[in-house]
């Protein structure tokens, strides 16, 4: 769309038909926030979709935080039509006094026009920078603006951004709030079909974060209305656990507290697990800060600061660490917290919010943390030792795991020749782009994959039996497992998620190839569990695959043809319709021929693979990740088996 300017007003004006707004200049921003929606919302697939109602309910909490609603409802209507609906105060409806228009238009239209640039502004406040509402305007394909204020109904419709005629008093009324409704502009977006599964954890969120606060979700879209409530009175002491429950926590009392100084409010809630790994979450005025910020770093000093001091009360402990002292890492080990801060001017990173950066609030964070983790350990001595005991623990075998990596990763680089595990087949190419390594189970099938691959990009490691569990094994163990070792030498790029070099992958696409059978599936999960805990940043990027051989081998004279599921089996012995047709089930990869696995699995003219999706997403959903693993590879038998049992008829259909 061509940028407008001020001489181009009446074809504006001729745009907005009878009605022509002429006193407010909003073609021009409405239109740069179309021409470049990713600046204004980050994306626009389902991630930028959603963020669409998010601020439109982020209004709503702002009303709420300034103790002017208590609710809010969104619906998902027919259509994906979304409608907000709060009880705060409405949004003001008289004339602006610049703009010579209603507000509630300046509001809709108008770029940095929010609540907290007004003369009433809010103290606390959790819009884009006072754009999200125009924003979310400007990408509709249409919104309707209901408000309840002062006993009437004001109403205006837009049309992508533009009013459609202007605000109409259309009623009475005893009640008082906005209702915004919307569609999403499908020239915009990817997709504006809305998950009611992503909106309801966002707002199961919101609930946490601001006790006390009602929220109403519904979703209209199926023949039986879906509806839930949230209400936490508690916040984030009971957000915390959650996040706990299905962890084994290490000391009875969560650990919760709040404080606040001229301009800054803060609360956090923590406790620790017996897990391996860390689970922080950071927001600001509500919104959820994915990359952290000066929040989160001054909790993290203040944290390993007010633990080393403990330590150094403790003389039986301190003998246990050698005198030295804990660092971040080792006080990170089995954390999980919340962290919530509400401040009158947040400073991000980015228009999308992923990191605060205002420097007084990390001064003020370490005061906090120190001050009261002080005062809590001092009243509940019996929570501290442990604490200390893990953080102590995890120190030791972090120590162990460096000096078991180093001996590990030393090696000659590839090209200067040596240094790969005897049992690899590698390829003769150089290039990591075009390089496949294709992970292996059992000296059967490698030796068929060796003699079928192209010897050119496509390199063979067979792995003997079932590698170690790795979920719940600390690293100095997890090293002293000869096929973990051959698996990570032969990748090359280190071990451990924060000291890997990319830079020195060799392969990328590294492909696990197992049986299709039980045994085969249970491989294939303990080499996905450890990609995923120590080999993160493969699966992050999209180096992970998952080779898909075939189930059986139809044969009908000199016709042959394979099928990768029962339901392809069934067409293609239909298909042949002959009783000399033959079946013949693979058990094994062992059971074909080279040129069979080729031409069914390895070969990228004809194969099927499915690549390992990338973690791109909100660190809640990481944490369900987590969780899964957790009941597919942790201790516990009884909900691994509820898992497989609700799961098992899905496995055909999973999505990897």
């Amino acid at each position: 769309m061509k940028k407008a300017s001020s001489e181009q007003a009446p074809p504006a004006k001729k745009q907005l038909g009878e009605y022509s707004g002429s006193k407010i200049q909003v073609l021009e921003g409405l239109q740069a926030v179309r021409k470049r929606p990713g600046m204004y919302i980050g994306t626009q697939d389902h991630t930028g979709l959603h963020k669409m109602v998010y601020e439109v309910v982020d209004n709503c909490v702002d009303e709420f935080m300034a103790d002017y609603a208590t609710h809010f409802t969104v619906k998902i209507l027919k259509d994906n039509v979304i409608e907000v609906i709060d009880d705060g105060r409405g949004i003001p409806v008289d004339i602006h006094p610049t703009k010579k228009v209603p507000t509630l238009e300046v509001v809709m239209t108008v770029l940095h026009a929010g609540g907290k640039f007004g003369d009433d502004a809010y103290e606390i406040t959790g819009g884009l920078h006072g754009v999200g509402v125009s924003v979310v305007n400007a990408l509709s394909e249409w919104l309707e603006a209901e408000v309840h204020r002062d006993g009437a109904i004001y109403q205006q419709r837009y049309k992508q951004g533009i009013p459609e005629g202007p605000m109409k008093k259309i009623g009475k009324t005893k009640l008082h709030g906005t209702t915004v409704r919307f569609k999403a502009d499908p020239t915009i977006f990817t997709t504006t079909e809305f998950k009611y599964s992503t909106l309801r954890q966002h707002f199961e969120e919101i609930a946490f974060l601001n006790k006390g606060l009602k929220v109403y979700l519904e979703d209209h879209r199926t023949k039986e209305v879906k509806k839930e409530e949230f209400l936490f009175q508690g916040g984030i002491q009971e957000l915390i656990e959650k996040l706990a429950e299905k962890k084994q926590k290490i000391h009875k009392k969560s650990i919760y507290f709040e404080g606040r100084n001229e301009h800054v409010r803060a609360e956090i809630a923590l406790a620790y697990s017996d897990s391996q790994s860390e689970s922080i979450f950071t927001f600001t005025n509500g919104i959820n800060n994915n990359l952290g910020g000066t929040h989160l770093e001054g909790f993290r000093t203040a944290l390993t600061r007010t633990l080393n001091e403990y330590l150094k009360k403790d003389e039986a402990l301190k003998k246990k660490i050698g005198g030295v002292s804990l660092s971040g890492e080792d006080v990170r080990e089995g954390l999980i917290a919340v962290i919530s801060v509400k401040l009158p001017d947040p400073q991000f990173n980015s228009q999308t919010k992923e990191k605060l950066v205002n420097a007084e609030v990390k001064g003020l964070m370490q005061q906090l943390v120190s001050e009261h983790l002080t005062l809590f350990f001092e009243e509940n001595p019996a929570e501290i030792k442990p604490i200390l005991e893990k953080c102590i623990l995890s120190s030791r075998a972090r120590e162990a795991a460096r000096k078991a990596r180093e001996m590990v990763t030393k090696r000659k680089g590839v090209l200067e020749g040596g240094g790969l595990p005897g049992k690899l087949a590698d390829c003769s190419e150089k290039d990591p782009a075009i390089c496949e390594l294709f992970i292996v189970e059992g000296d059967s099938a490698g030796g068929s994959a060796k003699q079928g691959r192209n010897r050119n990009f496509q390199a063979i490691l067979p792995l003997k039996g079932k590698i170690l569990n790795v979920f719940r094994v600390r690293d100095d163990k997890i090293l002293e497992n000869e096929e973990i070792k051959t698996l990570i030498t032969a990748i090359g790029i280190g071990f451990g998620n924060e000291s890997i070099d990319l830079d020195k992958l060799r392969y990328h696409k590294i492909i696990i190839m197992t049986d299709a059978d039980v045994d085969g599936a249970h491989i294939r999960t303990l080499i996905l569990t450890f990609f995923y805990k120590k080999l993160r940043p493969i699966v992050d990027n999209g180096y992970l695959y998952i080779a898909q051989p075939p189930l059986y081998l139809i044969r009908n004279g000199k016709q042959f043809d394979y099928a990768y599921t029962e339901e392809g089996k069934d067409k293609l012995v239909k298909k042949f319709n002959s009783d000399k047709t033959v079946i013949q089930r693979y058990k094994g990869l062992g059971e074909m021929n080279p040129e069979q696995l080729w031409e069914t699995t390895m070969d990228p003219e004809k194969r099927v693979m499915l690549q390992v999706n990338p973690i791109d997403i909100e660190r809640m959903q990481a944490e369900k990740i987590e969780n899964t693993f957790k009941i597919l590879m942790g201790d516990e038998v009884e909900p691994r088996r509820k898992f497989i049992e609700e799961n098992a008829k899905l496995v055909a259909n999973l999505d990897l």
